[in-house]
């Protein structure tokens, strides 16, 4: 009888030791495994982040581009053409902003929203003052006096909006 009691109890603290040991190991895995899963994890963020810099670099450096493409100064001297009427003029420049913009489209993915924002409304001003200044020329007016009212409205503004733009996305890149 005695030997029956101690084997009863022998078997209770064994199995007791035993799940013990089996909770214990349980928790030891869950908790290694989590850490080593987080580390995998910030491993390939990491890996992620190294290989979208350069892209990333590439898009803000077309977005520079297209701002200093579609600049008034810029943009005037680059496509005008003698003998072309104003209203000529007018819509080859607008085709021209909208093709750099669709041909920029894309990096939006890499940069931040607010330079893509940024980006976005110079395009739409831009479009607008070259509307609004061809609006204001007499029906017979060439390319030359549609660029002169251009160059003219943003030399009266106190500060020139692609400088700012520029600046802006400058500063979306360091951040």
């Amino acid at each position: 009888m005695d030997i029956a009691l101690f084997l009863t109890d022998l078997t209770k603290y064994v199995l007791a030791g035993c799940l013990v040991m089996g909770v214990a190991n349980w928790m030891f895995w869950t908790k290694y495994n989590s850490h080593v899963f987080r580390l995998k994890m910030l491993e390939a963020g990491h890996a992620a982040r190294k290989e979208l810099q350069p892209l990333r670099l590439q898009a803000y450096e077309r977005l520079v581009l297209f701002v200093e493409r579609i600049a008034p100064a810029n943009m005037l001297l680059r496509l005008h053409e003698p003998g072309l009427d104003a209203e000529a003029f007018q819509h080859l420049l607008v085709s021209e902003i909208r093709a750099e913009y669709q041909h920029n489209i894309t990096q939006q993915l890499y940069v931040s929203t607010a330079a893509w924002a940024v980006t976005k409304q110079l395009k739409q001003r831009t479009v607008a003052l070259i509307r609004n200044a061809a609006a204001g020329l007499p029906a017979n007016a060439d390319a030359k006096e549609l660029s002169t009212v251009i160059l003219e409205h943003i030399n009266t503004l106190d500060e020139n909006p692609y400088d700012l733009a520029l600046k802006a996305i400058k500063s979306e890149l360091e951040r």
